[in-house]
């Protein structure tokens, strides 16, 4: 059982990671080339967060998706 735990957990940590990842730099890119972010991203700029918000809101998720392959 305890197997199962550490690996769902690991399994989630790679979900959330990705969706960090995807959202922090993806939402970078789209504010950079086209003036428009998504996401996390976009309601931390709408609630005043500076630019460099998405980037780190990026490397969270790369963060995470180390520890989950560490797990």
């Amino acid at each position: 059982m305890a197997a199962q735990t550490k690996k769902s957990s690991a399994g989630l940590l790679a979900l959330f990671g990705a969706i960090l990842v995807v959202q922090g730099f993806g939402s970078a890119i789209t504010e950079a080339g086209w003036d428009t972010s998504f996401g996390v991203s976009a309601l931390l700029r709408e609630a005043g967060a500076p630019a460099w918000v998405d980037l780190a809101v990026g490397a969270v998720g790369c963060a995470l998706l180390v520890a989950a392959a560490r797990a």
